[in-house]
């Protein structure tokens, strides 16, 4: 599948590249990012290759990743009118100021002027809540996001780490009020973090909602980088653990990328882009390398019993809710059962009809 296998973003009529182009790297503010030139340098090749859809936030790097792409596109109308451009707001940008993040209308209409300023743009195409604000109410943050699509400067919008009773809530309002939609939320999501398989992509299903997973590579532990050689109990940059379950998963991937003449990485994001209602997984990466490597996943096609085996290995604990749903489903269906005997085994069924009632 090439990059520019242009896909509908959820619910929308929005057309996006299956990959989108992270950008939390542009800028070595944070000391562990691409300089400028090697920023603009990606920009250039995922745009080259047919990608659409780029992915940054106010709090990357200081803002710099913004200025990155702004500068990268300035003077240009038609490549940035070609371009899906998502930020995000909600972090706070200025410490002792208490309007300074969060998702109140103030602190939003603020994080959204100086996101377009960075940005060079007269408007946002996916204007992404960042984080869960538990301070503000929920019908103020949704009108305030209304009047920004209202006003033309933003185009549709999403929520990232947010619990799914909040997304929920938060679409039913704009259900009944008349409001933007949301069409997409954002979430942490790979082979070794898969607990939103519980809650919120039923939800974003039901809902309409695509699920863009962010670190779809567990910040590099699902690289190929560390290998078993290097023994248990080491850890990645971002001081994430990797012990015998993650090296046992690592070999297993690697097992399937030499039969695809790929990377590890490529084939651990080609099974995330198999799971349901995936799409598209945001790719970041330092290095054009980098790029290239994460870019071959399109190029994955996995067997039925590969995508098994690796979902298999990682399937996430049940829950003792989904354990009771599951426990509940034949019941329901096929009448109370208690140790697989028909139900008039049970002290608690009706003896006669009138116990019915």
């Amino acid at each position: 599948m090439p990059l520019d296998s242009y896909v509908t973003l959820g619910r929308s009529g929005l057309r996006v590249s299956p990959l989108c182009l992270g950008t939390m790297t542009f800028g070595e503010d944070w000391n562990f990012g691409s300089n400028v030139a090697d920023s603009q340098a990606i920009l250039s090749r995922f745009i080259e290759r047919g990608g659409n859809f780029l992915d940054t936030a106010d709090i990357y790097t200081k803002g710099h990743s913004e200025k990155i792409i702004g500068d990268f596109l300035a003077g240009d109308r038609s490549r940035r009118d070609r371009l899906v451009i998502g930020t995000k707001f909600a972090s706070n940008l200025y410490p002792g100021d208490p309007n300074g993040g969060g998702s109140s209308a103030k602190a939003m209409i603020r994080a959204c002027e100086q996101s377009l300023r960075r940005l060079r743009t007269d408007y946002i195409d996916l204007y992404w809540l960042h984080g869960y604000d538990v301070l503000t109410p929920i019908d103020e943050t949704m009108r305030a996001l209304d009047n920004l699509v209202t006003s033309g400067k933003v185009r549709y919008l999403g929520f990232c780490n947010t619990p799914a009773w909040r997304v929920c809530q938060a679409q039913m309002l704009n259900q009944m009020n008349g409001f933007a939609p949301l069409i997409a939320t954002q979430v942490e999501y790979s082979l070794v973090e898969r607990s939103v398989e519980h809650e919120i992509v039923p939800m974003a299903q039901t809902l309409g909602l695509a699920v863009m997973p962010w670190a779809p590579l567990k910040s590099g532990v699902l690289s190929g980088k560390y290998a078993r050689s290097g023994g248990s109990g080491r850890a990645t940059v971002f001081g994430i653990p990797i012990g015998e379950r993650e090296h046992v998963l690592i070999d297993a991937l690697r097992a399937i990328a030499d039969k695809h003449h790929t990377s590890v990485a490529a084939v651990a994001l080609a099974w995330l882009s198999t799971q349901p209602g995936v799409g598209p997984v945001i790719i970041g990466a330092r290095t054009l390398e980098q790029l290239d490597e994460n870019v071959q996943s399109l190029d994955v096609a996995l067997a039925a019993d590969e995508i098994a085996e690796l979902g298999r290995m990682t399937a996430p604990a049940p829950t003792s809710l989904s354990q009771i749903i599951a426990q509940a489903r034949p019941a329901i269906q096929n009448g109370l059962t208690v140790n697989g005997f028909p139900s008039t085994a049970s002290p608690f069924a009706p003896t006669t009809d009138d116990d019915r009632y």
